[in-house]
């Protein structure tokens, strides 16, 4: 038996279409949603018609087998046709943008292929991306000098920890507010002490770390920042203690998790609180994290699928999600 194919409506999208009669030969159409009425004697909108399954491929979670079934199309013809979409990726455009609140962050997917996002917290939209193997200094500061070279305003950039983005950062754009993610800072340090501290140090520490998202004022920053150094002086001695291997004389430090925490803490600290000097400045990477948890269950979806296949996907994901963007911030 075989199946229906559901024709699509060329001005507004919708699948309510019904047979109205013929015009010169061809089948006309009508749609009941906008009462528009047309054919498919043209190639260019029969063309436009199928790359809206495509979108929905990229976009809302349907596999090829799903969209078979709403649109009538085989499989096959679907994969021919989704595969010379995905090799006619589109050219990536940056725009001009002035005070610029930017998020910096890397996520991996299978076989090493490391996705580095630059997005403007403000109109929720990636402004460059980079398909690499790792968050490499040289190309991240590449990226930012890219984006300052087109006129691209950087006013503040917030990101986590790592070192490349960090060092990039301060190469690249000296005069950007630096603002640490708290998120990271306060995920890594709970890691790092344990849910159940042993030590008196630990479990004082952790009360401290759990109230990290919770400043919001500069009061609120003050006094936590005094209970931190009035913490760290108390347990001075805790921190400093070392083990001493008598056979070889190698030393180190003995309670070296809750020390982690503390110099994380320490290293950080002048770049963790500009959010509330600016309240433009995001105080952490959350939305970009949310970004890729959305980008990697699509993915997962389509699991199976070639390297290249997999980045050009991404590519198309990334275009099809700034799109809606694009005219905003102008």
């Amino acid at each position: 038996m075989s199946k229906t194919r559901y024709e699509r409506c060329p001005h507004c999208g919708s699948l309510k279409v019904i047979k109205w009669g013929r015009q010169r030969g061809h089948q006309r159409y009508k749609c009941k949603q906008c009462g528009g009425m047309f054919t498919f004697r043209r190639k260019d909108v029969s063309k436009t018609n199928r790359f809206v399954w495509f979108e929905w491929w990229i976009l809302r979670k349907q596999t090829v087998p799903q969209i078979a079934e709403l649109s009538g199309y085989s499989g096959r013809q679907l994969y021919r046709w989704f595969d010379e979409y995905l090799e006619n990726y589109p050219q990536w455009r940056i725009q001009r943008r002035e005070k610029v609140n930017l998020l910096i962050d890397g996520t991996w997917f299978p076989n090493k292929m490391c996705l580095v996002v630059y997005r403007d917290e403000r109109v929720k939209a990636t402004l460059l991306y980079r398909l690499t193997d790792n968050e490499w200094e040289e190309e991240i500061t590449e990226d930012i000098e890219n984006l300052m070279s087109v006129g691209v305003e950087i006013e503040s950039i917030t990101s986590d920890g790592g070192r490349s983005i960090i060092k990039a950062v301060r190469k690249a754009c000296p005069n950007a507010i630096r603002q640490r993610c708290l998120a990271h800072i306060q995920r890594e340090c709970l890691i790092w002490i344990t849910k159940h501290p042993q030590s008196e140090a630990g479990m004082e520490l952790r009360k401290i770390v759990c109230m990290i998202s919770l400043i919001k004022t500069h009061n609120d920053r003050r006094q936590w920042i005094s209970d931190f150094n009035v913490w760290a002086e108390r347990h001075k001695d805790y921190l400093d203690q070392k083990t001493i291997k008598e056979e070889s004389h190698r030393e180190w430090y003995t309670h070296k998790m809750v020390r982690r925490a503390y110099i994380h803490i320490k290293k950080a600290l002048p770049d963790m609180f500009h959010y509330l000097d600016n309240p433009r400045i995001p105080k952490t990477t959350n939305a970009l994290e949310a970004f890729f948890g959305h980008l990697k269950e699509n993915v997962s979806l389509h699991r199976g699928m070639s390297y290249r296949h997999c980045q050009n996907y991404l590519k198309w994901y990334l275009y099809f999600r700034n799109k809606d963007n694009k005219n905003k911030g102008k």
